[in-house]
């Protein structure tokens, strides 16, 4: 269906999907199109899987269930995000300058690994999503947690997880040259550690006044927020296995750096 998984989407993600060979001795029902699947998992809007309608000819939700989860243990979604990057930074479309990260609460309607009581949300059971990106918002690394844990927790981690990035000559880039947080961040033993890593480290101060102007900067990372936070599995963790919500979330990223490589020059 071209109107879920375009042409170009597709030739994308095909060659990253394993192979796997039809049994000859017993060869059973015909595996389904896996275009037809990864459709069913655009599809998908956070309703029970069961209630995915097979009328599209999608497959039954648990097909897709199963194909998401196998195609997340092969790092499909991993290398597929991993691989925009690339041709953005070609394009001339990344700017290392700086980067900036934060992290979002969402709300864990099943609970789960990987989820705790948010303190933003009146102890209620969420998770937090932690994001960084470059200066123009393109995201560069994602990473799941509970939400009763620091966004500082995951500063280091997510620098260390920013892959290699080609696309120009002489070496991959994998740093900025300085990294923009808010407040919560603000501790000396971090600002260590990314100074340790060649970067430089613009916090906010705990105590000072607003009108640091570090906002300016800063926004571009509430900016990626929003964008896969309009899909409602997003927005809402439905999803008991961490795994699976992690897959849909890496999947999100990979699709907003497709959106900024389409629209630019």
């Amino acid at each position: 269906m071209p109107w879920i998984v375009s042409d170009e989407l597709w030739a994308r993600i095909e060659p990253l999907l394993p192979v796997v060979p039809r049994r000859a001795d017993h060869p059973g029902r015909r595996r389904l199109d896996d275009r037809k699947v990864l459709s069913g998992i655009l599809l998908y809007t956070g309703i029970p899987w069961e209630f995915l309608p097979q009328e599209l000819g999608f497959g039954s939700g648990m097909t897709c269930w199963r194909r998401l989860r196998d195609w997340n243990d092969a790092g499909v979604w991993q290398r597929l995000h991993e691989s925009l990057p690339a041709e953005l930074n070609a394009a001339g479309a990344l700017d290392w300058s700086r980067a900036v990260i934060d992290g979002s609460d969402v709300r864990a309607m099943k609970g789960g690994p990987k989820t705790g009581r948010s303190p933003v949300d009146r102890a209620r059971t969420g998770s937090k999503h932690h994001l960084i990106t470059e200066a123009h918002g393109i995201p560069l690394a994602v990473s799941l947690t509970g939400g009763n844990r620091n966004d500082v927790t995951q500063l280091m981690p997510l620098i260390e997880a920013v892959p290699p990035v080609r696309g120009r000559r002489g070496r991959p880039r994998r740093r900025p040259v300085s990294l923009y947080a808010d407040r919560g961040y603000d501790h000396d033993k971090y600002r260590r550690q990314v100074r340790a890593v060649g970067i430089t480290p613009v916090i906010a101060r705990r105590g000072t006044g607003h009108g640091s102007g570090l906002g300016i900067h800063r926004w571009v990372v509430e900016q990626s927020f929003a964008l896969p936070h309009w899909f409602r599995r997003l927005r809402i963790r439905w999803e008991i296995r961490d795994d699976i919500h992690e897959a849909f979330l890496v999947l999100g990223c990979a699709l907003i750096c497709r959106r900024r490589l389409k629209s630019s020059p």
